[in-house]
């Protein structure tokens, strides 16, 4: 008995406890939208830029919004 708890209980808090991570790793995956690509060659070092596509198409919506809300006009 692990932790002083019988073995099914424990198995079940070890369950629940793994679901509860990969459903906390997809709600990040899902917010950020991360490039999951792999390029064919790596880049040199100091190459390499990183952006987070979906938080940046975010914030232009919402920019854009905040515009349209202020009556000036969108391109």
């Amino acid at each position: 008995m692990p932790a002083g708890v019988s073995w099914p209980r424990y198995i079940r808090m070890l369950g629940a406890s793994v679901l509860a991570m990969f459903a906390g790793a997809q709600v990040v995956h899902q917010y950020y939208l991360p490039d999951l690509s792999i390029p064919e060659i790596p880049p040199k070092p100091g190459e390499l830029q990183t952006e987070l596509h979906g938080y940046k198409a975010r914030e232009e919506a919402a920019a854009a919004f905040q515009k349209l809300k202020e009556g000036k006009n969108v391109d």
